[in-house]
């Protein structure tokens, strides 16, 4: 927890102050803020108020006194629930504009940590509750140098795999005794999740290689137990992800396409140049927007892509967000390229990762296009290899 620069992005946000509250583990996004214990025993709620002035206070039970002990500032203990609604007004008494994980309406669902109820008290205290939603942008998805050469190192690792992966299908397909072969969905999974594991990588489910109409479902898995076969003709979209096996390293996350034994088809190549343009559009105008200095919110990176899009006829096939923050965790807690799900009003920070990833899924086939970026004051960049053209095997 770094208070001297919380204190200061308060201030530049015009807050009095944070306003953190957990019960059960409710909170992660707080706990990881404060550098609080994951698996601590949580059975009663905990506050801790962050100023924009002056000195941090604690308010928690008196069986769990020691809970927030390693954060600085006076502690206030309560038992009854008169002393708890007591404890806070004395924590906010000099607060008006109070920062908390909450969302106006849910619109930025991935944010609203805090329940109704608590809400509903402070405001009968007079308290005006906003959303923390771009502090905790600021303090959660920013990255380090450190951090950035960790999603460097997974950016040349899986653009590697996945390069041979397209050569080892052909293999399999055509191996050198003439007989055809037998290659399944996932056969491919498991010769993709070798190969990352090989280079030190981790990740959560997936990859995802899918086949024909699997390729519109954006977010199927084939298994041992239900796989389709891979054969000459197929279409084919392969998604992967994987990021360091050491502490805070951040993940690098693509999506690819191609055709086998053939050329793509007139519709294929279409769909195929849309989703590329739009892609582009998005990279286009984020770009734009950093090295002018202008600040850019997530909703408008959505709004490019999904223009070229929905001008080619294609909007109703473009069933998911542009893109998505990219950090320790795959789906980061910072800024979405969206204005889909959500109006993601959240500022593109400096120094934040990001996935820029649309997509057209008609029912015979599903084509996405995926890519990084990273930003910096001043610019902002792809990080790996880009797909111009559809994969030939």
């Amino acid at each position: 927890m770094n208070l001297t620069a919380m204190q200061a992005a308060l201030r530049d946000a015009g807050l009095d102050g944070w306003l953190f509250y957990d019960h059960h583990h409710r909170d992660p996004i707080g706990e990881r803020i404060l550098g609080l214990d994951p698996k601590a025993h949580i059975t009663r709620r905990w506050y801790y108020f962050v100023p924009a002035q002056g000195e941090p206070q604690r308010l928690v039970h008196r069986i769990e006194q020691g809970r927030l002990d390693a954060l600085p500032g006076g502690k206030k203990l309560y038992s009854s629930w008169q002393e708890l609604a007591s404890g806070l007004e004395f924590l906010l008494q000099n607060a008006k504009k109070i920062a908390m994980q909450y969302s106006p309406n849910n619109a930025i669902m991935y944010v609203s940590m805090t329940d109704a109820g608590t809400v509903e008290f402070l405001r009968s205290i007079g308290k005006e509750i906003v959303s923390s939603a771009d502090l905790v942008s600021q303090f959660e998805a920013v990255l380090s140098e450190e951090q950035k050469a960790t999603h460097t190192a997974a950016q040349k690792a899986i653009d590697t795999v996945l390069a041979e992966a397209w050569k080892e299908i052909g293999r399999r397909l055509r191996p050198a005794n003439g007989t055809p072969g037998a290659v399944t969905e996932f056969d491919i999974v498991q010769w993709l999740s070798e190969g990352m594991r090989r280079e030190g990588l981790i990740w959560e489910n997936g990859p995802n290689v899918s086949v024909n109409a699997n390729s519109s479902d954006s977010h199927y898995e084939p298994t041992a137990e239900k796989s389709s076969p891979i054969r000459e003709g197929d279409f084919l979209l392969i998604d992967i992800w994987g990021k360091q096996d050491k502490p805070d390293a951040i993940f690098y996350d693509i999506t690819w396409t191609g055709v086998i034994g053939r050329e793509p088809t007139e519709r294929e190549q279409l769909v195929f140049t849309t989703v590329r343009d739009a892609r582009d559009a998005a990279i286009r105008v984020v770009e734009e927007a950093f090295a002018a200095g202008r600040a850019i919110h997530g909703y408008e990176g959505d709004d490019a892509a999904r223009a070229v899009i929905r001008s080619a006829d294609f909007g109703e096939y473009f069933t998911h967000r542009t893109g998505h923050n990219i950090a320790v965790e795959i789906h980061g807690p910072g800024a979405h390229l969206d204005n889909l799900e959500t109006h993601d009003a959240r500022r593109i920070l400096p120094n934040t990762c990001f996935s820029v990833e649309p997509g057209i899924y008609l029912p015979e086939f599903g084509v996405r296009s995926e890519v990084d970026m990273m930003t910096a004051p001043g610019k902002a960049w792809v990080t790996g290899r880009i797909q111009r053209e559809l994969v030939r095997i």
